[in-house]
């Protein structure tokens, strides 16, 4: 007995002409999210490549061009002490200090908050979200006076210290939402074998969660390292300013610009973090290893 000829053809021919015309009418959709897509790559991307090509070019301006003699002389320009490395050191003396203390306090205040139901934990942490969307124009005039009148102004671990408190609220809440993510099984198991809560905190939680408080502290870091606003008000001399502030010796007056060691300085004021992220990235993508600690 022959088989019926054109079988799938009779059936596709009853299907609805909306689903017929589906494909047709989802290309021009992809063609126009990939455009979109495509416009906001070069949008990011040629910043970047007018970073690059101008570096290497001794008569750089705006224009995105390939450099008629390449040269690296931007670069030899701007590796001075008063330059680059003074002003570097002092971004990572301050940055770095202030991280660390920032993730410290982030810790010990997320706790608390993740393991102890308390009525006022949900209002504080609203308050503590409340407090991230102040801007910190709004209180710096009253912050300058207070460190003139306690004899902080003019000094690096002042600086650092209201860094940390600046980026204390958004850090309590990054790191509680980890912390969340712990199973409090073993916390009970370290408290049945004697460990008080601070031995809980440093040798279990806080190694578990080892990819969260990478992701608080680089976000601390990064927000730090480009504040412009906060060292520019608080530091007076100019061996003590850091590299955000430092940045804009490149701006002569009138408007005349030196682009090219701009810049070169720029790609090296970038150095650190992305160092930073690329010797955290592998951690970050591991996740949270959480299956083998909870057996047994």
């Amino acid at each position: 007995m022959p088989l019926p000829r054109n079988r799938h053809h009779r059936h596709h021919r009853h299907l609805p002409q909306a689903l017929r015309q589906a494909p047709s009418r989802g290309r021009p959709h992809r063609l126009a999210a990939d455009a979109g897509l495509l416009v906001a790559a070069v949008a990011f991307a040629v910043p970047l490549v007018w970073l690059v090509l101008a570096s290497l070019d001794a008569e750089a301006t705006l224009r995105v061009r390939l450099p008629e003699s390449p040269t690296l002389h931007n670069f030899s320009a701007v590796l001075t002490d008063e330059i680059t490395f003074t002003p570097m050191l002092n971004s990572l003396l301050i940055c770095g200090g202030a991280t660390l203390l920032t993730v410290v306090c982030a810790a010990l205040a997320a706790y608390p908050l993740s393991r102890f139901r308390s009525r006022l934990a949900r209002p504080y942490l609203l308050t503590v979200l409340f407090s991230t969307c102040l801007p910190i124009t709004a209180v710096m005039v009253p912050v300058y006076g207070l460190f003139v009148q306690i004899d902080l102004i003019d000094t690096r671990y002042g600086t650092a210290l209201f860094l940390a408190a600046a980026q204390l609220p958004f850090a309590i809440w990054l790191m509680k939402n980890f912390m969340d993510g712990v199973p409090k099984v073993l916390e009970e198991a370290a408290w049945t074998d004697g460990a008080s809560w601070p031995q809980t905190l440093l040798r279990v939680i806080l190694p578990l969660m080892g990819p969260g408080v990478a992701v608080v502290a680089i976000y601390t870091f990064i927000m730090m390292w480009g504040n412009f606003f906060v060292p520019f008000m608080l530091l007076l001399s100019p061996e003590q300013l850091p590299a955000s502030v430092s940045i804009f010796t490149f701006f002569g007056n009138y408007g005349a610009i030196a682009f090219g060691e701009l810049a070169a300085f720029s790609i090296l004021y970038s150095t650190p973090v992305v160092a930073l992220y690329i010797l955290v990235s592998g951690r970050l993508g591991g996740g949270f290893a959480l299956g083998g600690a909870v057996k047994g």
